[in-house]
């Protein structure tokens, strides 16, 4: 006879349950949309993704966009935080706000888009007031970084407005004036006009950017911060803009999405056949296996093996390998050479000829 489970018991189950997930707060995987193993640069470029999609100035209809937002930016801020995470991960977010001090860090938001919507009005409106200039910057990366991808984090002391004892002229601006002279006679003269305003200084203050160096990312490509440039004391800051730089790698060239590298091999490979495994820039390992004769300068097309495509990710170039021969400096005997002679059954050839 099978026990009957009391509508009772199941009643407290249900509300244990309930009561448990109250205590673990929100789930900020979830709301990241990443796995519980998620590594620093995953979430990161999760949370980059989401908080231009959840932006409540790109979302003015929905009423719980700022909800959402600040859920977002809570959610990036343990788990980007190596011990808030393991708090997290062992108490919830119960746990992290009794153990860590939450809300205390730099708006995540504005480190990896700088103030992308801090100033109201439209492109029109912006560009006709007054501003500071912009900074350009090469920010050079590797091969690796850019086949695998990455996130390169950026000091930046950036002068900020801060209130200062008593007032300035401001919004200065040229006008016309016009003065009686006498009866029926006027001048007219152009005249500086300035407003009153609180006096302000500028503090630099330490802000960390981060910038993601995504798959496949071209050299010269243009990574803009908004409003992190020059401050301008009447109107808005520039841009800080980062042009990317790829460095020269020791043992691969890239050409658009494919990449070339030159391998040397022994003579006798080169005759006879050889395998072997060249390490790409992942560490993944490409096997070559070579059963006929290799020549100098012979190329050989690895398909698929080449950089990511910048726009998809999943369509990659080809790797091309140049063979280079390594011959033996030891002299031949006689023997040995009468013995290659009959190996090869070649006549001697000379043939003259621009290879250039």
């Amino acid at each position: 006879m099978r026990p009957r489970i009391s509508s009772i018991s199941i009643g407290l189950t249900v509300l244990i349950c309930l009561f448990s997930l109250v205590l673990a707060g929100r789930d900020f995987y979830k709301i990241l949309g990443v796995s519980r193993n998620a590594n620093l640069n995953q979430i990161k470029k999760a949370y980059r993704k989401l908080a231009k999609e959840l932006h409540p100035d790109q979302n003015k209809e929905d009423p719980k966009a700022q909800e959402k937002f600040q859920d977002l930016a809570a959610a990036y801020e343990v788990l980007s935080d190596a011990e808030k995470r393991k708090i997290y991960d062992r108490h919830g977010e119960e746990g992290v706000q009794k153990n860590a001090n939450m809300g205390d860090s730099q708006d995540p938001f504005e480190s990896f888009f700088g103030d992308f919507f801090s100033f109201g009005g439209s492109r029109e409106e912006r560009n006709q007031r007054p501003r500071g200039g912009d900074l350009v910057m090469d920010l050079w990366v590797t091969l690796e970084e850019i086949y695998s991808g990455n996130f390169i984090e950026v000091v930046r002391y950036k002068p900020v407005a801060r209130p200062d004892k008593g007032t300035r002229k401001c919004n200065c601006r040229m006008e016309m004036k016009t003065y009686q002279m006498g009866p029926g006679r006027f001048q007219m003269s152009q005249e500086q006009v300035c407003d009153e305003c609180p006096n302000i200084k500028f503090v630099n203050e330490e802000k960390l950017l981060e910038i993601e160096i995504e798959p496949g990312m071209r050299d010269g490509y243009e990574y803009p911060f908004i409003s992190e440039g020059e401050p301008h004391i009447d109107g808005d800051p520039g841009d800080l803009k980062f042009i990317i730089r790829i460095e020269k790698h020791k043992r691969f060239e890239r050409r658009n999405n494919d990449l070339y590298t030159n391998v040397t091999i022994s003579l006798q490979d080169a005759l006879i056949g050889f395998e072997m495994e060249l390490e790409h820039l992942d560490k993944h390992k490409v096997k070559i296996v070579r059963e006929k004769i290799t020549w100098p300068g012979a190329t050989i097309k690895k398909r698929g093996e080449g950089l990511p495509k910048y726009e998809n990710n999943n369509i990659k170039g080809d790797l091309y390998i140049t063979f280079d021969i390594d011959f033996p400096k030891k002299e031949l005997s006689a023997e040995h050479k009468e013995m290659l002679k009959q190996i090869f059954g070649q006549e001697s050839k000379f043939k003259n000829y621009n290879g250039l």
